[in-house]
């Protein structure tokens, strides 16, 4: 497997695996599936050179994707977010989403990232486990995030200090 950052000429790749994710697991994203899917590629090109992402490959397959958005204002630079983190069913239980977080984690200390974020689904075992397994810990949950197709979902807020005091 190989982990390597995504830059716009992946858009057609990322696109689909994320549209995948959110269309098979509605309830991991905050974002519709209806709604990417109604965006053009150019949205998820613009994206992959705004921020950060990563892709973990196997050949020229997508398997997993991961993202890190950086806060742009000066008083709250020091924090970012995870966000998109998905790994394809078929890739599951190969070290592809803790390899694309490790690559995550190195690239947001290496840009002086101080404090990530990040949200899961409540009952989502698997990946609380993955974020907790790399420091992340919970600082609450929040009831009724999110709505799909009536149905309320809670989201774990979790949170992890890069070490990087003032």
């Amino acid at each position: 497997m190989l982990v390597r950052p995504l830059t716009p000429a992946d858009a057609t790749l990322y696109r689909a695996l994320r549209l995948r994710a959110l269309r098979e697991h509605p309830d991991a994203f905050t974002s519709s599936w209806e709604e990417d899917r109604d965006q053009p590629l150019e949205a998820a090109a613009a994206r992959l050179a705004k921020h950060a992402f990563w892709g973990g490959y196997q050949g020229s397959e997508l398997y997993g994707i991961v993202g890190l958005e950086r806060e742009s204002r000066a008083k709250n630079r020091h924090k970012a977010t995870v966000v998109g983190m998905y790994v394809a069913p078929e890739a599951a239980g190969q070290g592809v989403g803790r390899a694309l977080m490790e690559a995550l984690l190195a690239h947001a200390r290496a840009v002086g990232v101080q404090s990530l974020v990040l949200t899961v689904t409540d009952g989502n075992p698997a990946a609380t486990r993955l974020y907790e397994s790399v420091g992340f810990r919970s600082f609450g949950v929040e009831p009724d995030a999110i709505r799909v197709d009536g149905r309320s979902y809670a989201k774990n807020h979790m949170h992890l200090d890069l070490g990087h005091a003032p």
